[in-house]
């Protein structure tokens, strides 16, 4: 059976990962063959090809439970040894690094190696100081790719094993666990394909803060998430890594307390402008045997693991009647019966974790992410807030995936090491998680080093060295460049009460008092943009032996994007002023300025393919399992980048934009088409001397998600070129 498979080959792999069983090359089979190669061997394989077979990969034992790696060998014949596969490619990825001046990155790489790889001076080594290293938000699946498939997936995942992740949250196939769940209780398969959302909005249902929108999905589609789901869990347990599911803390499809008399339902309001799904209370014998059933086919469908996710009464949920301790104690019971020993693992974001929940359940067993650590200057005492429950010190970096360029490193600098070594530390981890991944490459590594550096990260010394492997060799211009970054963009703070950077002023609903793309964004630009702009002449003058790799063109397209999105911060206030002076020529001039740098934004992004709307909109109908699903996919998926929802989530519930990202398709397309629309409506009204005429801006959105145009799916243009244009135009 698959069950009994899994749950055996799970408990096997743990078992010899814990004691650091095994050697990935260069031992016999007993009966005299060749091993076959490990599965950090076939990592490299995949990710160094050229260079696959001068690199040994042993097991090395952890010290005191902590994962650890050592990196040692001659030319041509480098020993990585590590606590795991995953580990062992930590330990891999720090030697490219330090001695072979390479860098893999989940945005862009720079991989050009020497035939032979370079000896070793001396041995690197390093031992984890946190247990935990989780990466990803709840929201990732929405906001940075529902509709990604195994090519994907297989780099990504290859990628967290160099940056030194061991536990990913993995919500892809929650749909289906929850469907064949239902199915077993009542329920009819097409009034829970109707309930599921869309897959760029489920990452929302699983929080129990909407439901619905972007369905019905349809068999096809359930299927193929599921094997998906399957292949990257299985790849996790491969390399090591421990996949985080969702655990079941009682959402329900509607008319549950119809088909189950006696159930107590406590009905979960609004958020956001949607409905959000009843909630079952977890204290009675209908939420036990749901939850007996959700475990069952989630380890059929997935195998066990050691770690579920819930978080209860997220973002406004009520618990009614329900007292939130007694159901705390509820939910950890059903989560132990079906799994002794499990983690429960808990977001740290707003009031959540409730007091009555740390203080019900068993506290050992427990494991908070903050959301917050770098976010407030009043969250100073995690001990004293969650009572001593471990937890892992995170970021949001980026709500929403938005695509400014920021991360508040001093706070990571300054408050990880003094948290962790303070006395009766409760710290014993990292969470990733900003809203959407694959973006802030600088933040990514800086971030991921922290559990693997001893002693305070010292920013001006990290910074110096991150072009060095970026690029493939010192260049005092790239060197200066990140200097600038160093201060601007990556030198903010929490002391303004946010975490992420702000996002530019050409997303947002047109309004000339606009001070932000998303309702929820901040509403000044944290940096001074006039020194942010010296990084962008001095990356253009890297040597140009370093601007072939991947890396450094997407940096060059970063800073130049963000460096045009500055500059709406800068223009808007002189265009509001030229229009309420009534300056017909000034707000002319400065309104063409603006729509000039919106082409010119849009030319920046098309050059790479990760920033094409065209792209987004192709994978998901590549998913589709006919014409209609394949135009509800792509509605799903542009929406969430818009509207976000309905008119009440989009305007009453301040969703719109949410997602606002600088992309080719969005710049090009909705971006210009609101801002010419308004400036049109704004210079009829100093000819005529009447007040502007009003927009109905949800349903020239809403139309332009539904009809616009086909969108390439390929770059075009090069990021130098267009770059230079940029500074010219700028007078940079």
């Amino acid at each position: 059976m698959r069950l009994s498979r899994r749950t055996l080959l799970s408990s096997l792999a743990g078992s010899a990962l814990a004691l650091g069983a095994g050697t990935e090359a260069g031992h016999a089979a007993e009966a005299g063959g060749a091993a076959a190669p490990g599965p950090a061997a076939r990592a490299l394989a995949r990710l160094l090809p050229d260079h696959r077979d001068q690199v040994t990969f042993r097991a090395l034992a952890p010290a005191a439970g902590r994962d650890r790696f050592r990196v040692s060998g001659a030319a041509g014949e480098i020993l990585v040894e590590g606590s795991t596969p995953a580990v062992q490619l930590t330990g891999f990825h720090r030697y490219l690094r330090q001695v072979a001046h390479a860098h893999i990155s989940w945005a862009g790489e720079q991989t050009r190696l020497p035939r032979l790889l370079p000896a070793v001076p001396s041995p690197i080594g390093s031992t984890a100081n946190v247990t935990h290293r989780f990466v990803f938000n709840d929201t990732n699946d929405g906001y940075n790719g529902p509709y990604h498939d195994w090519s994907y997936w297989e780099r990504e995942l290859d990628v967290l094993a160099l940056h030194g992740y061991n536990e990913v949250l993995v919500y892809l196939g929650a749909d289906t666990v929850y469907h064949r769940t239902f199915l077993q209780h009542g329920y009819r398969d097409a009034e829970l394909r109707a309930w599921l959302p869309g897959p760029a909005h489920q990452p929302w249902w699983l929080l129990q803060n909407m439901s619905g929108f972007g369905g019905p999905v349809s068999r096809q589609l359930l299927d193929q998430r599921a094997e998906l789901a399957t292949r990257i869990v299985d790849r996790l347990r491969e390399l090591g890594m421990t996949p985080v599911l969702p655990g079941y803390f009682g959402t329900l499809p509607p008319g549950f307390a119809d088909r189950n008399p006696g159930a107590h339902v406590v009905p979960q309001g609004i958020w956001g402008g949607f409905a959000r799904p009843d909630w079952l209370d977890p204290r009675s014998g209908h939420f036990a045997r749901i939850a007996a059933t959700f475990y069952r086919v989630q380890d059929e469908l997935l195998g066990a693991t050691s770690m579920y996710k819930m978080d209860l009464l997220h973002e406004g949920g009520t618990p009614g009647d329900v007292p939130i301790g007694d159901a705390a104690r509820a939910v950890e019971k059903a989560l132990r019966t079906a799994h002794p020993g499990a983690v429960w693992s808990i977001l740290g974001w707003q009031q959540n974790p409730h007091k009555e929940i740390i203080e019900a359940v068993d506290r050992t067993k427990l494991f908070v992410v903050d959301g917050l650590s770098d976010h407030y200057p009043s969250v100073t005492d995690r001990e004293a807030s969650w009572e001593g429950t471990p937890y892992a010190f995170g970021s949001i970096w980026n709500f929403g995936g938005h695509t400014a360029m920021g991360a508040n490193t001093p706070d990571w600098a300054s408050l990880y090491e003094s948290w962790r070594t303070k006395p009766n530390s409760a710290l014993d981890g990292i969470a990733l998680m900003p809203e959407g991944a694959d973006n802030n490459p600088a933040a990514f590594a800086l971030f991921s080093d922290l559990p693997w550096t001893d002693g305070p990260v010292d920013l001006e010394e990290w910074f110096e060295q991150w072009p060095r492997y970026r690029y493939g060799a010192t260049d005092r211009h790239a060197t200066e460049a990140w200097d600038v970054l160093r201060r601007t963009a990556y030198g903010t703070t929490r002391a303004d009460s946010w975490s992420e950077a702000a996002d530019g002023l050409f997303g947002a609903r047109p309004d000339l008092k606009a001070t932000s793309g998303g309702f929820w964004s901040p509403p000044v630009l944290r940096y001074d943009a006039a020194e942010f702009a010296e990084a962008l002449p001095a990356l253009l003058a890297v040597s140009p032996k370093l601007r072939a790799s991947s890396a450094y063109r997407y940096d060059l397209l970063d800073v130049t994007r963000q460096t045009l999105s500055n500059e709406s911060r800068l223009l808007l206030p002189r265009i509001r002023d030229a229009f309420e002076n009534a300056d017909k020529d000034a707000f002319a001039a400065l309104t063409a300025e603006w729509l000039r740098d919106l082409a010119l934004l849009e030319r920046v992004v098309a050059t790479d393919r990760g920033h094409l709307l065209g792209r987004w909109i192709a994978d998901a109908r590549s998913w589709g399992a006919g014409a209609q699903e394949k135009d509800r996919l792509a509605h799903d998926a542009v929406s969430l980048l818009t509207v976000w929802g309905p008119r009440a989530a989009a305007n009453g519930g301040t969703l719109r934009d949410y997602a606002n990202r600088e992309w080719s398709g969005l710049v090009g397309g909705l971006y210009t088409l609101r801002w010419r629309t308004y400036f049109e409506t704004l210079t009829a009204s100093l000819t005529t001397g009447c007040p502007p005429e009003p927009v109905d801006w949800y349903a020239l959105e809403d139309a332009w998600v539904r009809t616009h145009p086909v969108y390439g799916t390929e770059p075009k243009g090069d990021i130098v070129k267009v770059a230079r244009e940029v500074r010219e135009a700028l007078d940079l």
